[in-house]
C-alpha cells in the first residue's frame, strides 16, 4: 500500500499526517510573525535616510532565515531540540534554558493553533488540491492575526500575494466562481475604504488601517462576495463585545486603537468552513 493510498483512504490518518505538519509550520510562522514586522521596519528606516540624504548603515543580515533562532533576552543560540513545536516549550518549562528568562506563550499556542485549525482543514475538505489551497489561506490568516495583534500591522507582503493567490484558486472555482472571487476583492476592499471615510469626515479620526481593507480585499477573493456579509457581521460583533468588555473592565483606554485583523480573521475562518451552512440557514428564515 503506498502513502498516496493510505491518505485516500484512512482519513484519520491524513488528518494526523496534515496536523502534524501544522505544527511544523506554526514553527515557521513564528518566525515570520516576530521577524517580518522588524525587517519592514529595518526597510522603513533605510528608505528614510535615504530621502533625507543621510548615509545608510551597515546592519547584521536580518531575514526569515539569517540570524538563526536565539533568545531575545541572552541571545543563547537555540539548538535542534529546543525548536521542536510545542514540546520544546513544556520540556524547558516555557524558560530559556541559559538564562531563565520566561519565554512567551505565544510560541506554543501559535504552533499548536496551526496544528489544530490544519487538522480541521484537512477533516472538512478531505484529500485534495482545494486542501493544500485552504491550508496556505488559514496558516497566511493565522500569521496576519498574530501580527496585526502585536505590532497593528498587517502587511502588504502577506495581504497582496493572499489576494493574488485567492483570485487564481478560483479561476476553476477552487471556493466560488471567478467573477464572484473578482466582485469579493472588490466589495471587499470598497466596503471598508467606505466605513474609513465615512468616520474620517464624521469624527477627524482614522477608524480603520487601510491594511484592514486588503485583507478584507483578500478574504473576499477567496471566498466570494456572498460570504463577505457572514464575515463582517461576526467580525464586528466579536470585535465590539471584546471591546466594550475591556473597558468597562477598565483594562483599556477607550481611546486606545483595537486591531481590527484578527476580528477579520475569525469572520473568515468562520465563512470558510460553515459560510455555505450559515448563509443558507439565514435565507432560510425568509
Amino acid at each position: 500500500m503506498t502513502l498516496l493510498t493510505m491518505l485516500q483512504d484512512f482519513p484519520t490518518f491524513f488528518i494526523s499526517l496534515i496536523a502534524l505538519l501544522g505544527l511544523m509550520i506554526g514553527s515557521f510562522l513564528n518566525v515570520v510573525i516576530y521577524r517580518l514586522p522588524e525587517m519592514l521596519k529595518r526597510s522603513w528606516l533605510q528608505q528614510c535616510a535615504e530621502l533625507q540624504g543621510q548615509a545608510n548603515k551597515t546592519l547584521p543580515t536580518f531575514n526569515l532565515v539569517t540570524p538563526r533562532s536565539a533568545c531575545i533576552h541572552c541571545g543563547h543560540k537555540l539548538s535542534l531540540w529546543e525548536n521542536i513545536p510545542v514540546v520544546s516549550y513544556l520540556f524547558l518549562r516555557g524558560r530559556c534554558s541559559q538564562c531563565n528568562v520566561h519565554i512567551s506563550s505565544r510560541y506554543p499556542i501559535v504552533e499548536a493553533l496551526t496544528a489544530l485549525m490544519s487538522g480541521i482543514v484537512a477533516w472538512h475538505f478531505g484529500y485534495g488540491l482545494i486542501t493544500i489551497a485552504a491550508l496556505i489561506f488559514v496558516w497566511a490568516l493565522i500569521t496576519l492575526a498574530m501580527i496585526d495583534l502585536n505590532t497593528q500591522l498587517l502587511p502588504d507582503d502577506i495581504t497582496l500575494p493572499l489576494l493574488w493567490l485567492g483570485l487564481l484558486v478560483n479561476i476553476n472555482n477552487g471556493f466560488t466562481d471567478i467573477q464572484s472571487a473578482v466582485i469579493g476583492a472588490a466589495v471587499g476592499y470598497f466596503s471598508l475604504w467606505s466605513i474609513y471615510w465615512c468616520f474620517k469626515l464624521l469624527t477627524g479620526k482614522e477608524g480603520i488601517g487601510f491594511g484592514d481593507f486588503k485583507l478584507l480585499s483578500a478574504i473576499g477573493a477567496w471566498l466570494g462576495w456572498s460570504m463577505l456579509p457572514l464575515v463582517m457581521l461576526f467580525s464586528s460583533l466579536v470585535a465590539t463585545i471584546v471591546g466594550v468588555g475591556l473597558i468597562i473592565a477598565a483594562k483599556l483606554n477607550k481611546n486606545i486603537p483595537i486591531p481590527f485583523g484578527p476580528y477579520l480573521v475569525g469572520g473568515a475562518l468562520i465563512a470558510l468552513f460553515w459560510g455555505e451552512k450559515l448563509n443558507h440557514a439565514y435565507l432560510g428564515l425568509f
